[in-house]
């Protein structure tokens, strides 16, 4: 059923010029944004302020989340050059807090945890003040692919847990909730100076005792900082949006995770994995 879009989630206007001058600099270096392939609700703020989401690997993804706006199909040949690339890009936009993800490769052997690496250090090489957050797969749980990207020291390491553990069939089907538990508890134990962050979507159907449960699983495996962002359906062919959720839940999922001992929480209808990440560790 329709569900008329509620003033909170209604967008202002922002400068096109930045905007603009982002999306060249991001075409002359064949780099592409999450910002753009997620059709992200926050794009042309983010754009005019001169941040984006950088996504590596290509544009194509391996898994077949139902929640998801980023292509599946045929993968693309992994490009030697993008780490360099980002790492241009990161400096000519002056930026102080990088966000680097990337679509889901199966097919990879290392997942694409080597070019994640990569990337880290070509960013170093030029500023190594930039303050560093990669919003990694689960890479099948492969604990020799986390360490490749933990042993090139990025300062957060993000994975998404998404959703409630009832709903993976149907919103996550190719994705274990326990594994990607795990997957935040082995970063950890892997460096405890790196932080650690996940990100819930709200609207999907969920319980909200089933949202502070899987809050509570976050912080059983070391989770520090958390973000819970409104779920908005990209398309009629991607998984239904069940319900807006109001503003004043988000605050009190906000009270309720800082209580649990989570480190900085951004909770919002708006609010994305990377949205306004420097606030984080600001």
């Amino acid at each position: 059923m329709y569900q008329a879009k509620p003033e909170w989630l209604k967008i202002k206007a922002h400068s096109n010029q930045s905007k603009l001058e982002v999306e060249e600099l991001l075409g002359k270096l064949s780099l592409h944004t999450v910002c753009e392939e997620a059709n992200c609700p926050n794009m042309m703020e983010c754009f005019g302020n001169k941040t984006a989401t950088f996504m590596i690997l290509g544009r194509v993804c391996t898994r077949n989340c139902t929640f998801c706006n980023v292509s599946k199909g045929t993968t693309e040949v992994v490009d030697p050059s993008e780490p360099w690339h980002v790492a241009q890009a990161v400096i000519k936009l002056g930026l102080k807090h990088a966000v680097i993800t990337s679509v889901t490769r199966d097919d990879l052997e290392d997942g694409g945890a080597s070019h994640f690496a990569a990337v880290i250090t070509e960013i170093r090489k030029l500023d190594d003040k930039v303050v560093i957050e990669v919003l990694v797969p689960d890479f099948q749980g492969s604990l020799a692919a986390l360490e490749k990207v933990i042993n090139a020291k990025p300062d957060i390491l993000n994975h998404n847990i998404e959703t409630v553990p009832r709903l993976y069939k149907e919103v996550r089907p190719m994705a274990i909730y326990e594994r990607s538990l795990k997957f935040l508890n082995d970063s950890k134990l892997l460096d405890n100076t790196i932080l650690t962050k996940s990100g819930i979507m709200v609207g999907l159907g969920e319980e909200k005792h089933e949202v502070l449960e899987t809050m509570e699983d976050l912080r059983k495996n070391h989770c520090d900082l958390l973000t819970i962002g409104q779920y908005l359906p990209p398309s009629k062919k991607h998984h239904p949006l069940v319900e807006y959720v109001h503003p004043d839940v988000f605050e009190e999922y906000k009270l309720e995770a800082l209580e649990m001992g989570f480190r900085h929480v951004a909770s919002g209808p708006l609010v994305r994995s990377s949205y306004q990440a420097h606030k984080a560790i600001g």
